[in-house]
């Protein structure tokens, strides 16, 4: 399987003051789920995205990019024998999917997500 960015994430302190903002200065059209909202940005065959309010104590400014894998442990084990660390251990999502966060050695915040 290819490593290919297949979605990104946008962290934000409020989600209705950040949805509206990219609402207007980029037509992107959002679907609150939670704490977070969906981003649809009307291009068929672009990248797929969501903002996101995590807990209060965690991040609210960041931008994640999520490389696409068929094997979340073998990847992450490649990352910590290469000199990465994982940040968030695999986490189940409703649709099935896994994603799990880990910091590149320069200390860059990057997701991996099954298909």
């Amino acid at each position: 399987m290819k490593k290919t960015v297949v979605h990104f994430e946008i962290g934000c302190g409020d989600i209705d003051q950040t949805s509206d903002f990219y609402s207007k200065v980029f037509d992107w059209k959002m679907t609150r789920h939670g704490n977070a909202a969906i981003i649809d940005t009307g291009n068929d065959g672009s990248l797929g995205g969501h903002l996101n309010k995590l807990g209060p104590n965690d991040p609210e400014n960041y931008v994640t990019v999520y490389i696409q894998t068929d094997s979340l442990e073998s990847d992450l084990e490649a990352i910590v024998a290469n000199g990465g660390e994982i940040f968030v251990n695999p986490v189940k999502l409703p649709d099935g999917r896994q994603f799990a966060w880990f910091k590149d050695v320069a200390g860059n915040l990057i997701g991996l997500i099954t298909a």
